[in-house]
């Protein structure tokens, strides 16, 4: 029988994937400091792909609600921006430091 993922239907074209970088709060709700991200052949929107990302880890969730983004080291600044296949997205809670 075939592991089969609780939390997350893989969208069509799982092979395509999007890879996710998490930084100080968002990496510890995590657990990890990045992971790919399975995304569909013309994208996703940045407000769909947050959605996702809440529903699948629920500790992050409230961390996403104060974060910055970024888009292949470029900042977000719309929701309905679109992230496709093979790019990075960032997530940067605030953080403070010397």
């Amino acid at each position: 029988m075939a592991a089969t993922r609780t939390r997350r239907t893989p969208a069509p074209g799982a092979g395509l994937r999007l890879r996710i970088l998490l930084f100080a709060a968002a990496r510890t709700a995590v657990g990890t400091r990045s992971f790919e991200w399975p995304v569909p052949a013309q994208g996703t929107t940045v407000r769909e792909l947050l959605a996702q990302l809440s529903e699948a880890h629920p500790s992050l969730s409230p961390v996403l609600a104060h974060s910055r983004f970024f888009r292949d080291g470029r900042a977000v600044t719309r929701r309905d921006e679109r992230v496709k296949p093979g790019e990075e997205f960032a997530v940067h809670p605030p953080y403070g430091g010397g």
